[in-house]
Formats: C-alpha cells, structure tokens, sequence
C-alpha cells in the first residue's frame, strides 16, 4: 500500500500496518521506543481495536492482491454493499473503510476532508462524499432523550413530534415537530450511545497516534497533533450547544441581509443533547434540478457573496456549504442549514490570505512566497529554489488565463498540490477555507455552468486590500502597536533586573536546542570507537602479542598471528561496513547541503 502517496488518513493505513508487522511495531527497539502510555489506551479497548484492524486489514488485503490480479479471490473481498474492493481507487477504498469503521470514522473523514494540505486533494474530495450508512435510532429512544432533556413529557412541549427522521447523520438525526402555539420547527437529538462509541474510538485513534508519531515515514504528518486537532471537532460537535451558539452568531452577524435566512434557535429546547430550532421552508440546492422557478445566476452570484463576506469580512464561515445544506426559498433567498462545523480566522491570519490570494491573481510571485512562509509551517530543508520555480510556473499557467475563462477550483487545487508537495502544512482554518472556496466553485457552477468565481473575488479582494489602507484602520492598527509597546516597557525592566540577578548570583542558565545531531553524534562516536579497535588490532598483530594462532606456516604463508589482535581486526571491520550501511541507508552518505 503506498502509505506516503496522501498520508492516508494515518488512521487507516497505519491500522492496516498494524496487522500486517504488528509485532514489529509493537515491540520497542533501539530504533523506535512505544511510549508506555499509549499500551493501556489500546489494550482496553481491545476489543474494538480488533474490529477497527479487521475493516482496514481488508481493503489493505484486497489492494495488494488486486496488483497480482488474483481474480478469483479478489471477489472474495466486497464491500457492505456488495462491490467488488479490488475495482474500487484507493481513495474510495480508504473512504468504504472508515464507513464500515462506524460513526466516529465517518466523521474524522468528514473533518479530515477540510485538511487537503495533508491528505490531498483527490483524498479530500472522496471523503466529502462521506455519508452515514446507519439505522436511525427508534423513536422511542429518541422520545425518551427528549423528555429526558425537556424534564417534561414530550406532548407537554411538542404539538407534533415526527415519528421517523427527515435525516440521519453520524452524530444525532433530525425529526420535524410543531411546538405548542403552532411553530414549525426540527430537532435534532443526539444518537443514542453515541459519546460512549466516541469516546472509545479516540482513545484508541489516541493510542495509535503515539505509536504511529514513533514512526519516520509518520512523522512528517505529526499524528499526535492532527489527531488532538481532529478530538477536538469531534467532541465540539458532540455538544450541541456549540451548534446553537453558532446559529446565534451567524444571525446576528447577517441580521440585516435579506438575501440569507439561517434558522433561529429555540434556547429553552437547547441543550448539549437535543438542538431545536426554526423551520425552513424551501428546496435543497441538490433537489433543485431544472425547476424555472429559480433565477440560478442570481442564486450563485448571492451564495458567492455571501461566502466572500463571511470569510473574509466576519472571519467566521460555514465550513460545509455543500448542496445538501443549502435551501432555496421564495424570492431566491439561500437558507444555511447544519452549523456544527465551522471556521474561524483571526484578523491577522485573514490579512495574510487576503494577501496570499490577491498575490495569485494578480501575479505578485515575491508576495505570494513571503506569505506562505509567514503563513505556513515550513520544514527545515524546504528547498526555496524549488518552491519558487513551482510557485513561477502556477502563477504563469493562470495569470495568462482571460477572466470570463478563469477555473478558480482547479488553481486552488494546483496550488493545494504545491504546498503539500513541499511538506509545507497550513493553520487548518486557512486549509478549510481554501477548500470551502473550492466547495463553493464546483456548487455554484453545478448550479449555474456560465458562473465565475474569480470575477467575483477578484474586486472584491481588492476592495479588502484597499480597505486595509484606510486611516481608521491604519490608527487602529498603530493604537495597538502603541499599546504593545507599552506592556513591553512595563515589564522590561523587571525582566532585566531577574536576568541580573540570576547572572549575579550563578544561576543564569542558556538551554540549547539541537536537532537532529543524536544520531550524528552517535555515528561520531561509533567510528572514533571502530577506529581506536582496529589501529590497536594493527598494533596487537605487528607486535605478535600472546595468545598466538598459527604457530606453524600454513595457507599463504600465514603464522604466529596474535588471536586478540586478529578478533579486534575483524570486529572493527564489521563495525565499519555496518556504519557505512546506516550512513547509506539514512541518505545522507553522498548528499551534498
């Protein structure tokens, strides 16, 4: 399997690696030493952990034996709904393997497909596409939350409580109701069990995260990391009173744009386990088909504005703007549904992608790299000379592009491809923003072929970027330069009394940090070591030092060898053959810096 091809979402195919050298990974070596912590994660949820390794081993099995076109047993292997693996891409692989995993893996893809800076693209658009393949809970479950949260019988509340669900997601599902005094509105419930099942699967996705962290072909994706970052959505969208407080803000931001409805909140029948609010009456953007009731061009061009203006006015944006979740009601009003997942940009962060995105259109290459490395997480070799030349060649392909002809989601993809081809890892809001910005394009022009997102953003970036000049602004932002100046002068001089006095009195420590030098190092001394053996080998053998071997002549004329000499001799010439092999194995023997 080739696991660097798109990290592969770690998850999976480090699970499947788990199964096949499980022993291996699992048993600390000079090399590699499991941290402790992560064994107990793993072993008491044993059980689940073996489920969760037999759905991965599966598709990592029948991959391999799909390149050796073994075509009796590959249809053996089929997916739940019956599909023959071995005829599936790897990403939709990957993506039937976290379905059949459960609901957590269900939404970790989901998440994972707003990061393609880390997976890729192609990977980032099969998880999208991920949909939640469970019953619904029954309705006596969910009736029995609901009163449990309401602390009341459901009819006391509800004039109307649908009996079977309008959706069903990985996390809780939506049913209609009317309330006493006749509003229309949904609730959405948590499912049933559902933190236990959570809870479980990120203490061994946890687990996992450690061992995989101790891994180098892992490392560069930074598991423990990504996954915290991941835990923590999940859990976010566990509680739904983030969800309401999100609604909450949203309505208030766009209080007075008639274009847009979002659905009011209903507080008192709100809570981390059941959310209700508004209902909205209108035609999903993915049912609307070719119905001439709707002005689609009006509906793009309002949808692309709306999107621009939370982004890049608010900072804070849907992040899931598929059609699914778009409602069109009377008058070409778009209706936002499903605000779990959402991003959030500081002002100085959205400078910068102002800026990152202003340089691409209009072909400030020196800008646009300044801001990628002010941006992004760079690594330590990033070859700057590459980069530049890729950065020259994406910025010549589309500045030369007319406007009208401009395909704004294939240069975000182009220009995804390029930062992860460099190992280079955006703040996860600035990668989810870019790929709402790639959502958005391929909805709007599904909605209307002729739309152009480019011609949209393109003065609308500019309009930001003279904004930002403003002498409001302007004295705003040195109000705060002034004002940090000031906390600086506050507390310099204590600081420098400390540091005086530590230096006084001997206790002033400088705490350097290397990188990277342990195995130097250790390579360092093995060869001081193998050296030291075989000259003093040499010396034991000129000399004829006691005990002897070959008291006689024998092959070659060969006699009165020194025994100790001769085992030194041959030791530190295995010693050596074995440094040059680590040397050459680590790539660094004839790599010129």
């Amino acid at each position: 399997m080739r696991r660097k091809q798109c990290f592969l979402v770690w998850i999976g195919s480090f699970i499947i690696d788990c199964s096949r050298r499980d022993a291996r990974v699992l048993r600390p070596s000079s090399a590699m030493k499991t941290p402790l912590s992560s064994i107990p994660q793993l072993y008491r949820n044993m059980r689940r952990l073996t489920e969760i390794i037999s759905v991965f081993s599966k598709y990592g099995l029948a991959e391999w034996l799909s390149r050796i076109h073994v075509d009796f047993v590959n249809y053996r292997f089929k997916t739940i709904d019956g599909d023959v693996i071995a005829h599936l891409s790897q990403p939709a692989r990957l993506r039937m393997a976290l379905i059949e995993s459960g609901p957590t893996f269900i939404k970790l893809g989901q998440i994972l497909s707003t990061r393609p800076d880390i997976i890729g693209v192609a990977m980032a658009d099969e998880f999208a596409s991920l949909q939640t393949q469970v019953p619904p809970d029954s309705y006596e479950s969910i009736k029995e939350t609901v009163e449990s949260e309401c602390d009341c019988a459901l009819e006391e509340t509800f004039e109307f409580f649908g009996s079977h669900p309008i959706a069903v997601a990985s996390i809780g599902q939506v049913h209609q109701a009317r309330l006493r005094g006749g509003k229309d509105v949904v609730v959405k419930v948590r499912r049933t069990g559902i933190e236990k099942k959570v809870e479980t699967d990120l203490d061994i996705i946890a687990g996992l995260a450690q061992l995989a962290d101790k891994l180098e072909e892992y490392k560069p994706y930074q598991p423990v990391q990504l996954v915290r970052q991941l835990s923590a959505a999940m859990l976010s969208e566990l509680d739904f009173r983030n969800e309401q407080h999100n609604l909450t803000q949203f309505r208030r931001l766009f209080r007075h744009n008639k274009s847009v409805r979002i659905p009011q909140p209903e507080p008192r029948l709100c809570t981390s386990r059941m959310l209700t609010m508004e209902r909205l009456d209108g035609v999903k953007l993915s049912e609307l088909n070719g119905s001439g009731r709707y002005d689609r061009n009006r509906i793009a061009r309002r949808g692309a504005q709306l999107y621009l203006r939370m982004m890049f006015e608010h900072g804070f944006f849907h992040a899931d703007p598929h059609p699914g979740n778009i409602l069109i009601l009377d008058d070409d009003v778009i209706g936002l549904l499903d605000f779990g997942l959402v991003g959030r940009i500081t002002q100085s962060l959205r400078s910068d992608v102002q800026s990152m995105l202003y340089s691409m259109v209009s072909d400030d290459l020196p800008q646009l790299i300044r801001v990628i490395r002010r941006v992004g997480n760079c690594p330590l070799d990033l070859d700057e000379s590459h980069l530049s030349n890729d950065l020259a060649g994406f910025i010549g392909r589309y500045s030369t592009q007319d406007l009208a002809r401009f395909e704004t989601s294939e240069a975000l993809r182009d220009f995804l491809g390029i930062v992860r081809r460099h190992k280079i890892t955006l703040p996860a809001d600035v990668s989810s923003l870019i790929k709402v910005l790639v959502t958005l394009d391929g909805t709007a022009r599904g909605l209307c072929p002729e739309f152009n997102l480019m011609q949209i953003m393109r003065p609308f970036l500019r309009k930001l970027m003279i904004s930002r000049l403003s002498p409001i602004k302007q004295a705003r932002q040195f109000g705060h330069f002034v004002m940090q100046l000031e906390r600086l002068a506050e507390s310099m001089p204590h600081r420098l009394e400390v540091i005086l006095d530590q230096i006084q009195s001997g206790k002033f420590d400088v705490h350097l940090d290397h990188r990277r030098l342990g195995p130097s190092v250790n390579r360092l001394v093995m060869g001081m070591l193998t050296s030291a053996l075989f000259l003093g080998s040499s010396l034991m053998l000129s000399y004829k030092v006691p005990p002897l071997a070959f008291p006689s002549p024998g092959i070659w004329g060969i006699h009165d060898l020194s025994l100790l000499g001769l085992i030194g001799c041959v030791s530190s010439i295995m010693l050596g053959f074995r440094l040059v092999w680590a040397i050459r194995k680590s790539g660094n023997l004839d790599r010129t810096e």
